[in-house]
């Protein structure tokens, strides 16, 4: 058994992101511990870049906020999942918030290895997704994580606009089949 730790980068309680984060959920919890971080509903400030977090010993932020919990989290987890909608050619910015204090090096101390990215937008040109593909491979590279899969969903801009679509079938499937 896995753990997984989704971080769902909408504000929309019950829009398209987490539709279909929550069809992934259901498809991995059949053999794995799933837990959902909704960065909406948690306090996380950007990053500084003041690097304190590197000469501490326990690689504390400064910082004081929801971030430890996360980083207890996310120290655990075999596999993370970004599922964020797209607004403006990237992340959400409460999502980006988080990841960008993953500069912290307590990063290094994680045993992730896999990780997925589920994203949806309003917005019907594909291309909507390439600057967030960008960012995860490089994510992929960097850290050498396996590539565990990426569902992107153009063209669902309302709440409930994903419900009927293949991509929740996808998501399911995508969770369910976690090695």
């Amino acid at each position: 058994m896995k753990k997984i730790v989704v971080l769902v980068g909408s504000a929309r309680k019950g829009g398209n992101t987490e539709l279909l984060a929550d069809a992934f959920v259901k498809g991995a919890q059949e053999h794995h511990e799933v837990a959902m971080i909704f960065a909406a509903n948690v306090k996380v400030n950007g990053c500084i870049g003041c690097n304190a977090c590197y000469s501490d010993e326990k690689h504390r932020c400064i910082q004081k906020d929801d971030m430890e919990q996360i980083y207890a989290q996310l120290k655990d987890a075999d596999a993370i999942v970004i599922a964020t909608p797209v607004y403006f050619y990237n992340v959400s910015s409460q999502l980006k918030c988080i990841i960008d204090r993953l500069h912290n090096p307590i990063r290094d101390e994680f045993k992730v290895k896999t990780l997925f990215l589920l994203t949806v937008a309003a917005d019907t040109d594909p291309a909507v997704f390439d600057s967030i593909k960008v960012m995860y491979r490089s994510v992929l590279h960097y850290f050498h994580l396996k590539d565990g899969g990426m569902i992107t969903v153009p063209g669902v801009k309302n709440r409930g606009d994903i419900i009927g679509n293949k991509a929740l079938e996808e998501a399911y499937q995508l969770g369910e089949t976690i090695e």
